[in-house]
C-alpha cells in the first residue's frame, strides 16, 4: 500500500496543487487527481471486503486485520493509506453494524489522530514530528491551500502583490515538498500488488447500503452479530 501511494505521491507537481486550490480542475491537476482517486478507491475496496462477508465473524476478522495494517502504516508514516482505511471502517454502512467493544474502542483511538476539532491539531503535531519518508494526507493540504486562497486577495489595496498570502502558500507547499524528497527503500512485492488489482474491485455505494441494511435493518435494535460488552 505504501509503495503504491508513494509512486503516485511523488508524481504530483506543485503547480497542480496550487491550481486545484483555485480552480479544482482535474485536467490541470492530473497527477493530483490520480492520487485522490487512489485514496477513494482504496477506501471503497476495504469497505467492500468487509461487507461482502456473509458471516459476522468473518466481517470482524477483516476489521481486525485492517486495524493491524493501520498500525504498520502509522509506523511507516503513511498517513494517506492510514486515513483511507480509517474512512472505510468509519463509513456509515460499516459503522452502523454492531461490533465488539474492543473494536469500537480501538477505532476511537485511531480517529483521535484525525479529529477535525482544533483544526486537526493532533494530526498536524504528528506530521510536524515526522521525519521522511512520509506520505501526508493530501486532503488537508488542499483544504489549507483553499482556505488561504479564498481568505486572502492576490494583491493589496495599492495593487502590490500580497506577499503574506504567498508566504502562507509557500509554507504549506514546502512542508509537502520535503516529503517528496525521500523514498521508501523496502522491496516491492508484485504478488501483493496484483492482489490489490489497483483497488478496482469494489461495490458501489448503493450496494453497500443494501448489504448493510440486510445485515441490520433500519430501526432494528438487533444485529446478526450482537456487540460483546
Amino acid at each position: 500500500m505504501t509503495l503504491l501511494d508513494a509512486e503516485l505521491f511523488l508524481r504530483i507537481e506543485i503547480p497542480e496543487v496550487l491550481v486545484w486550490a483555485q480552480e479544482q480542475n482535474e485536467e490541470k491537476s492530473p497527477n493530483l487527481t490520480l492520487f485522490t482517486e487512489h485514496f477513494n478507491k482504496m477506501s471503497y475496496w476495504a469497505r467492500s471486503r468487509i461487507l461482502e462477508q456473509a458471516e459476522a465473524r468473518d466481517r470482524e476478522r477483516y476489521v481486525v486485520k485492517y486495524i493491524k495494517i493501520m498500525k504498520h502504516l502509522r509506523r511507516l508514516n503513511n498517513f494517506n493509506s492510514y486515513l483511507a482505511l480509517l474512512s472505510a471502517l468509519d463509513s456509515a454502512p460499516v459503522r452502523r453494524l454492531e461490533w465488539q467493544k474492543s473494536i469500537t474502542d480501538g477505532l476511537q483511538e485511531y480517529c483521535a489522530l484525525i479529529d477535525s476539532s482544533s483544526s486537526f491539531r493532533a494530526y498536524r503535531q504528528a506530521l510536524a514530528e515526522t521525519q521522511p519518508p512520509c506520505i501526508p494526507y493530501i486532503g488537508l493540504i488542499l483544504q489549507d491551500l483553499t482556505f488561504v486562497h479564498i481568505g486572502n486577495p492576490d494583491t493589496l489595496s495599492d495593487n502590490r502583490i500580497n506577499f503574506g498570502k504567498r508566504w502562507q502558500q509557500f509554507h504549506i507547499i514546502e512542508n509537502m515538498r520535503r516529503f517528496q524528497k525521500c523514498h521508501y527503500q523496502f522491496k516491492r512485492n508484485d504478488r501483493i500488488v496484483a492482489f490489490f488489482n489497483e483497488f478496482n474491485d469494489s461495490l458501489c455505494e448503493e450496494s453497500m447500503w443494501q448489504i448493510s441494511e440486510s445485515i441490520r435493518p433500519r430501526g432494528s435494535n438487533n444485529s446478526s452479530s450482537a456487540a460483546k460488552k
